[in-house]
């Protein structure tokens, strides 16, 4: 990629295959968030959290409290990998601290607002990301 250095470049045999299974597991996170999701018939839609009418706690849900978001910070480690890039890889805590402090954060705020007490069960019981 044109705004990564090459000085950083580094060679992992194999790497196709490490992004293969990198890519394959944040797949399967994203898709899992968003099949209990609609399971659970409520919004898949971040933006509005407030209209969740439903406090999803099943399923990959007992795994983390983020496994739509922890799942494309997989998919960005795979495509680093791929690259070979470990100034992409650097990308990856970029990507997780800016979705923490500009996403998550309202998102939990507007489901305490909503689910009280149970949001706050669940959010001790079960790990923001892994």
């Amino acid at each position: 990629m044109w705004f990564l250095p090459d000085v950083l470049t580094v060679l992992i045999p194999g790497g196709w295959v490490v992004a293969t299974a990198l890519a394959t597991v944040g797949g399967a996170f994203c898709i899992a968030g968003v099949l209990a999701f609609r399971h659970a018939k409520t919004t898949v839609n971040p933006v509005n959290p407030e209209t969740s009418t439903a406090l999803v706690v099943h399923g990959v849900f007992r795994l983390t409290r983020n496994p739509m978001y922890l799942g494309f910070a997989f998919l960005l480690l795979a495509f680093a990998v791929w690259l070979g890039k470990m100034s992409a890889m650097l990308l990856v805590p970029l990507f997780m601290t800016y979705l923490q402090r500009f996403q998550v954060r309202l998102e939990e705020d507007a489901l305490h607002m909503r689910f009280g007490a149970s949001f706050d069960t669940y959010r001790h019981q079960v790990r923001r990301w892994l």
